[in-house]
Parts: structure tokens; C-alpha cells; sequence
């Protein structure tokens, strides 16, 4: 009996040790954010599996919108996903230098980026309520073993924000965005028609 016990508690202890340093990692991102340390956002920041959530939503919204109009073949969509992610990631790496990274996430806004439209109704991190644990845990959604996903944005939308965190090295880092529609549709427009 004493084995079973002493094994639940440890098991209590390793879960809210694995929880929490995935809570105390997004609220270091989001105290980064809050100062507009552009070094500290990126530090804590796994770049390229972010840029790639988001070009995944752009192309996504791309073929929604080509789609619209014609038939888009099972080949002419491989080869959409292939030449459209590269083109939608060389847009996307515009936005995810420190400093306009951080400003993203702190305005909720990408304004005077070169060939994109101002946008706002991002998600803001800085909107977190990051001391207030049962609060975190509200917005946490398991998505795998080494990934957990935060709800930005109320539940009651049809699509909510969400930034997901993965555990990559020594820590948990900011590895996607899901963006608002209305946002991605506004990058995918930005996109060559062809």
C-alpha cells in the first residue's frame, strides 16, 4: 500500500513539474514579449517549425481561395504545397525577425512589412494571463507528449488562436501560431495568382 502511494505521489509531483515548466515557459515568453526584448522572444522561439505552422495556414487558405474558382487537381495541389510553402515561408521569415516578431505578438498587428498588407486582430500574447495558473490550464490543450497548445482567444470563436510550444533542447519553445481566418486569408492573398 505504501509502494502505491508513495508511486501516485510521485507521479503527482513529476506531472505538475512537466506542466509547469511548459506554463513558466510561456510566461517567460510572454514577460519578453511585455519588454520588447526581441533577443529574449527569439531565444525562446523554435523560428523554422513557426514559420512553417504558419506557411501550412497560408497555403492552406491559398488553395481555399483558388479553389473557389476552379477544380484543384490532386497533382496541381502537390505542386501548390511544394512551390507555394517555399514563397510562403520566404514572406513569412519578414515577419519573424526579433523585432517584428515581438511587436506581433505584443500590438496584435504586422504593419510596414514590404509586399504585405497592414493586418490586425492577431493574437496578443501579452493578453495571457500568465500569473494565474488554473486560469493557464484552462487554455492548455495536449496535443502530444513533447507539445501543448494555449488558447490566445476567447472559445466561443469559430476558430480561436492558439500559440503551441514544444519542448525542443533544455526547454519549451513557441513552435506555432494558429492565426485568425481573416488574417491568413489576408496573407494568402499577398501571394502571386499564379
Amino acid at each position: 500500500m505504501r509502494w502505491l502511494l508513495g508511486s501516485l505521489v510521485t507521479l503527482i509531483l513529476l506531472l505538475a513539474i512537466y506542466l509547469g515548466s511548459a506554463l513558466w515557459s510561456l510566461a517567460a515568453l510572454a514577460n519578453a514579449v511585455r519588454t520588447g526584448s526581441g533577443a529574449a522572444v527569439i531565444e525562446r522561439t523554435d523560428v523554422t517549425s513557426l514559420k512553417q505552422s504558419i506557411a501550412d495556414q497560408v497555403v492552406a487558405a491559398y488553395l481555399a481561395r483558388i479553389g473557389e474558382t476552379r477544380q484543384v487537381g490532386s497533382t496541381e495541389r502537390m505542386l501548390i504545397r511544394a512551390a507555394g510553402g517555399g514563397v510562403a515561408e520566404a514572406m513569412i521569415a519578414r515577419l519573424l525577425t526579433p523585432e517584428r516578431l515581438t511587436e506581433i505578438l505584443k500590438t496584435g498587428q504586422i504593419q510596414g512589412v514590404q509586399e504585405l498588407p497592414p493586418i490586425s486582430g492577431l493574437p496578443r500574447l501579452i493578453d495571457l494571463d500568465t500569473g494565474n495558473a488554473l486560469a493557464m490550464l484552462q487554455r492548455l490543450r495536449f496535443i502530444q507528449p513533447m507539445e501543448f497548445g494555449f488558447r490566445l482567444t476567447d472559445a466561443t470563436a469559430d476558430r480561436f488562436s492558439e500559440a503551441r510550444m514544444h519542448f525542443a533542447g533544455t526547454g519549451w519553445k513557441l513552435s506555432g501560431l494558429t492565426l485568425p481566418a481573416g488574417a491568413i486569408n489576408q496573407l494568402a492573398a499577398s501571394l502571386p495568382a499564379k
